[in-house]
């Protein structure tokens, strides 16, 4: 996505996140109902990656599995384009 590489279930710190671009320090979260029922827990994990200099996207799985041309937008807002 706009020459931008990710890694998927990348290790940081005590964390495994989704999604990752080092090159653009950014985090995608897909989540699942579960997240629901754990919604501290997810606001604590992102706090800390975000003061780990990373920025922080959260979608749920629907979302992504109904509307991925949607997501993939929203993402690609937050990347630089390409030079």
């Amino acid at each position: 996505m706009h020459g931008v590489r990710f890694r998927r279930q990348q290790p940081i710190g005590p964390y495994i996140v989704d999604f990752i671009s080092f090159e653009a320090g950014l985090i995608v979260e897909i989540d699942g109902g579960q997240h629901q029922e754990q919604v501290a827990y997810d606001d604590k994990r992102s706090r800390w990656l975000e003061r780990q200099g990373y920025r922080v996207l959260r979608y749920w799985n629907n979302e992504v599995l109904s509307n991925v041309d949607a997501v993939l937008t929203d993402i690609g807002g937050y990347l630089s384009p390409p030079p």
